[in-house]
Protein backbone atom coordinates (compact mmCIF):
# COMPACT_ATOMS: atom_id res chain seq x y z
CA UNK A 1 0.00 0.00 0.00
CA UNK A 2 1.36 3.34 -0.76
CA UNK A 3 1.76 6.58 1.15
CA UNK A 4 -0.99 8.99 0.71
CA UNK A 5 0.56 11.22 -1.28
CA UNK A 6 0.73 15.61 -0.08
CA UNK A 7 -1.72 16.96 -2.12
CA UNK A 8 -0.24 20.68 -1.99
CA UNK A 9 2.89 20.08 -2.21
CA UNK A 10 4.26 21.96 -5.88
CA UNK A 11 6.06 19.58 -8.32
CA UNK A 12 8.17 20.34 -11.12
CA UNK A 13 8.67 18.33 -14.62
CA UNK A 14 11.04 18.86 -17.19
CA UNK A 15 10.38 18.60 -20.66
CA UNK A 16 12.24 19.52 -24.03
CA UNK A 17 10.01 22.41 -24.81
CA UNK A 18 6.43 23.58 -23.50
CA UNK A 19 4.69 26.49 -24.40
CA UNK A 20 5.39 29.48 -21.86
CA UNK A 21 1.88 30.76 -22.28
CA UNK A 22 0.35 28.25 -20.25
CA UNK A 23 1.60 31.00 -17.34
CA UNK A 24 -1.80 32.48 -18.55
CA UNK A 25 -3.54 29.81 -16.30
CA UNK A 26 -3.22 29.83 -12.36
CA UNK A 27 -1.57 27.09 -11.00
CA UNK A 28 1.04 26.35 -13.92
CA UNK A 29 4.25 27.86 -14.64
CA UNK A 30 6.23 27.37 -17.57
CA UNK A 31 9.95 28.30 -17.17
CA UNK A 32 13.38 27.95 -19.38
CA UNK A 33 16.14 25.68 -17.30
CA UNK A 34 19.42 27.95 -17.28
CA UNK A 35 21.20 24.69 -17.40
CA UNK A 36 19.65 22.50 -19.82
CA UNK A 37 17.35 24.98 -21.92
CA UNK A 38 14.87 22.58 -21.32
CA UNK A 39 11.50 23.75 -20.31
CA UNK A 40 10.31 23.32 -15.99
CA UNK A 41 6.84 22.93 -15.51
CA UNK A 42 5.43 23.72 -12.18
CA UNK A 43 2.51 22.83 -10.53
CA UNK A 44 0.68 23.70 -7.59
CA UNK A 45 -2.14 21.88 -7.12
CA UNK A 46 -4.32 23.93 -4.72
CA UNK A 47 -4.48 26.44 -7.54
CA UNK A 48 -3.85 24.12 -10.92
CA UNK A 49 -6.74 21.54 -10.38
CA UNK A 50 -10.78 21.97 -9.47
CA UNK A 51 -10.50 18.86 -7.79
CA UNK A 52 -7.35 16.98 -6.80
CA UNK A 53 -8.72 14.10 -4.06
CA UNK A 54 -6.60 10.94 -5.90
CA UNK A 55 -3.14 11.25 -6.70
CA UNK A 56 -2.33 7.91 -7.49
CA UNK A 57 -1.66 6.44 -10.57
CA UNK A 58 -1.35 3.04 -12.62
CA UNK A 59 1.96 3.25 -15.04
CA UNK A 60 3.56 0.74 -17.19
CA UNK A 61 7.17 0.95 -18.95
CA UNK A 62 6.66 3.24 -21.79
CA UNK A 63 9.94 1.12 -23.88
CA UNK A 64 8.13 -1.59 -23.11
CA UNK A 65 5.11 -1.14 -24.01
CA UNK A 66 5.92 0.75 -27.56
CA UNK A 67 8.43 -2.39 -28.50
CA UNK A 68 5.83 -4.96 -27.35
CA UNK A 69 2.42 -3.84 -27.17
CA UNK A 70 1.79 -1.42 -30.19
CA UNK A 71 3.02 -4.52 -32.11
CA UNK A 72 -0.02 -6.52 -31.42
CA UNK A 73 -3.05 -7.26 -33.50
CA UNK A 74 -6.46 -8.78 -32.43
CA UNK A 75 -6.86 -11.92 -32.71
CA UNK A 76 -10.08 -14.45 -32.72
CA UNK A 77 -12.13 -13.34 -29.91
CA UNK A 78 -10.29 -10.66 -28.40
CA UNK A 79 -10.57 -7.37 -28.88
CA UNK A 80 -7.84 -4.89 -28.95
CA UNK A 81 -9.13 -2.87 -26.17
CA UNK A 82 -8.94 -6.65 -24.14
CA UNK A 83 -5.08 -7.10 -25.12
CA UNK A 84 -4.40 -3.24 -23.45
CA UNK A 85 -6.10 -3.67 -20.41
CA UNK A 86 -4.63 -7.72 -19.90
CA UNK A 87 -1.15 -6.03 -20.57
CA UNK A 88 -2.07 -3.42 -18.00
CA UNK A 89 -2.98 -5.76 -15.21
CA UNK A 90 0.31 -8.23 -15.75
CA UNK A 91 2.79 -4.78 -15.86
CA UNK A 92 1.08 -2.26 -14.72
CA UNK A 93 2.41 -0.56 -11.38
CA UNK A 94 0.74 2.16 -8.71
CA UNK A 95 2.19 5.12 -8.02
CA UNK A 96 1.59 8.40 -5.95
CA UNK A 97 4.70 10.99 -7.79
CA UNK A 98 2.44 12.83 -10.54
CA UNK A 99 6.33 13.96 -11.93
CA UNK A 100 6.75 10.36 -12.90
CA UNK A 101 3.01 10.47 -14.70
CA UNK A 102 4.22 13.08 -16.47
CA UNK A 103 7.03 11.98 -17.72
CA UNK A 104 5.27 9.38 -18.95
CA UNK A 105 3.02 11.16 -20.48
CA UNK A 106 5.45 12.86 -22.48
CA UNK A 107 6.44 10.00 -23.97
CA UNK A 108 3.33 8.91 -25.23
CA UNK A 109 2.03 11.79 -26.58
CA UNK A 110 5.17 13.31 -27.91
CA UNK A 111 4.74 9.29 -29.71
CA UNK A 112 1.14 9.83 -30.39
CA UNK A 113 1.14 13.32 -31.66
CA UNK A 114 4.24 13.60 -33.96
CA UNK A 115 5.06 16.49 -36.05
CA UNK A 116 4.86 14.29 -39.51
CA UNK A 117 0.96 13.81 -38.73
CA UNK A 118 0.25 16.57 -40.81
CA UNK A 119 1.98 15.64 -43.83
CA UNK A 120 -1.36 14.57 -45.18
CA UNK A 121 -2.32 17.83 -47.89
CA UNK A 122 -5.82 17.36 -47.08
CA UNK A 123 -4.81 18.35 -43.51
CA UNK A 124 -3.15 21.79 -44.63
CA UNK A 125 -5.86 23.62 -42.65
CA UNK A 126 -4.75 22.58 -39.45
CA UNK A 127 -2.45 24.47 -37.39
CA UNK A 128 1.04 23.66 -38.08
CA UNK A 129 1.38 24.27 -34.12
CA UNK A 130 -1.64 21.71 -34.06
CA UNK A 131 0.96 18.23 -32.70
CA UNK A 132 2.72 20.97 -29.62
CA UNK A 133 -0.68 21.46 -29.17
CA UNK A 134 -2.23 17.87 -28.48
CA UNK A 135 0.46 17.18 -26.99
CA UNK A 136 1.05 19.30 -24.00
CA UNK A 137 -2.58 19.30 -22.96
CA UNK A 138 -3.10 15.79 -23.23
CA UNK A 139 0.42 15.72 -20.83
CA UNK A 140 -1.18 18.10 -18.33
CA UNK A 141 -4.39 15.59 -18.44
CA UNK A 142 -2.89 12.42 -17.90
CA UNK A 143 -3.08 13.88 -13.61
CA UNK A 144 -6.93 13.59 -14.73
CA UNK A 145 -8.39 10.77 -12.57
CA UNK A 146 -11.85 9.23 -12.61
CA UNK A 147 -12.94 6.61 -10.08
CA UNK A 148 -13.89 3.12 -10.31
CA UNK A 149 -17.54 4.59 -9.25
CA UNK A 150 -17.46 7.05 -11.71
CA UNK A 151 -16.62 10.15 -9.97
CA UNK A 152 -14.31 12.66 -11.56
CA UNK A 153 -11.54 12.37 -8.49
CA UNK A 154 -9.08 14.98 -10.04
CA UNK A 155 -9.53 17.68 -12.91
CA UNK A 156 -7.77 20.57 -14.41
CA UNK A 157 -8.47 23.24 -16.57
CA UNK A 158 -6.50 21.38 -19.35
CA UNK A 159 -9.46 18.69 -19.30
CA UNK A 160 -11.43 21.84 -20.70
CA UNK A 161 -9.40 21.15 -23.87
CA UNK A 162 -11.69 23.90 -26.10
CA UNK A 163 -11.03 26.65 -23.53
CA UNK A 164 -7.68 25.59 -22.24
CA UNK A 165 -6.57 26.01 -25.99
CA UNK A 166 -8.63 29.02 -27.01
CA UNK A 167 -6.39 30.61 -23.42
CA UNK A 168 -2.91 29.09 -24.28
CA UNK A 169 -2.79 29.51 -27.76
CA UNK A 170 -5.48 31.94 -29.01
CA UNK A 171 -6.97 30.05 -31.24
CA UNK A 172 -10.88 30.59 -32.16
CA UNK A 173 -13.72 28.75 -31.06
CA UNK A 174 -14.10 27.08 -34.58
CA UNK A 175 -9.93 25.65 -34.64
CA UNK A 176 -10.25 24.81 -30.77
CA UNK A 177 -13.27 22.67 -31.76
CA UNK A 178 -11.48 20.91 -34.41
CA UNK A 179 -8.70 20.06 -31.89
CA UNK A 180 -10.57 18.76 -29.61
CA UNK A 181 -12.43 16.52 -32.36
CA UNK A 182 -8.61 15.52 -33.17
CA UNK A 183 -8.08 15.02 -29.83
CA UNK A 184 -11.32 12.56 -29.90
CA UNK A 185 -10.43 10.67 -32.92
CA UNK A 186 -7.59 9.40 -33.51
CA UNK A 187 -7.01 11.56 -36.25
CA UNK A 188 -10.30 10.23 -37.76
CA UNK A 189 -7.92 7.02 -38.78
CA UNK A 190 -8.57 3.20 -37.51
CA UNK A 191 -5.56 2.53 -37.42
CA UNK A 192 -4.42 5.92 -35.32
CA UNK A 193 -7.64 4.89 -32.95
CA UNK A 194 -6.04 1.57 -32.59
CA UNK A 195 -2.48 2.87 -31.79
CA UNK A 196 -3.82 5.40 -29.36
CA UNK A 197 -5.28 3.08 -27.26
CA UNK A 198 -2.26 0.51 -26.69
CA UNK A 199 0.17 3.34 -26.26
CA UNK A 200 -2.38 4.74 -23.38
CA UNK A 201 -1.40 0.95 -21.70
CA UNK A 202 1.48 3.36 -20.56
CA UNK A 203 -0.90 5.51 -18.68
CA UNK A 204 -3.08 2.50 -17.19
CA UNK A 205 -4.95 2.18 -19.75
CA UNK A 206 -5.85 5.44 -19.36
CA UNK A 207 -8.96 5.53 -21.97
CA UNK A 208 -10.80 8.44 -20.25
CA UNK A 209 -11.95 11.67 -21.14
CA UNK A 210 -14.46 14.43 -20.10
CA UNK A 211 -15.70 17.17 -21.71
CA UNK A 212 -17.20 19.40 -18.89
CA UNK A 213 -19.02 22.23 -19.77
CA UNK A 214 -18.05 24.34 -16.38
CA UNK A 215 -15.50 23.55 -13.42
CA UNK A 216 -17.77 22.38 -11.30
CA UNK A 217 -18.04 19.16 -13.34
CA UNK A 218 -21.75 19.69 -14.53
CA UNK A 219 -22.85 19.08 -17.93
CA UNK A 220 -20.58 17.53 -20.66
CA UNK A 221 -19.79 13.49 -20.55
CA UNK A 222 -17.26 11.35 -19.56
CA UNK A 223 -16.45 7.64 -20.90
CA UNK A 224 -13.82 5.05 -20.04
CA UNK A 225 -13.02 1.55 -20.91
CA UNK A 226 -11.72 0.67 -16.98
CA UNK A 227 -12.21 3.50 -14.85
CA UNK A 228 -9.81 2.48 -11.91
CA UNK A 229 -7.28 3.87 -14.67
CA UNK A 230 -8.71 6.50 -14.76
Amino acid sequence: MNAVADTTAQFTAEFPNFTTTWNRLDGIAVTADEVTGNARVTIDPDKWFFRYENPQWILCDWDQVRDDLLPQIEKPGVAIEQIALDYVAANGRETTNPVEVLTHAWNVYDHLFCDDLLDDPELDWIPTEAPTMLRECSVLMALNRVNEDGHIANASPAWMLCKAMEVVYDLDEKTATAMDEFYHSGWFNEHRRRESLLAHAALGGRLVHGCQSAANMSGGCRRALRCRHG
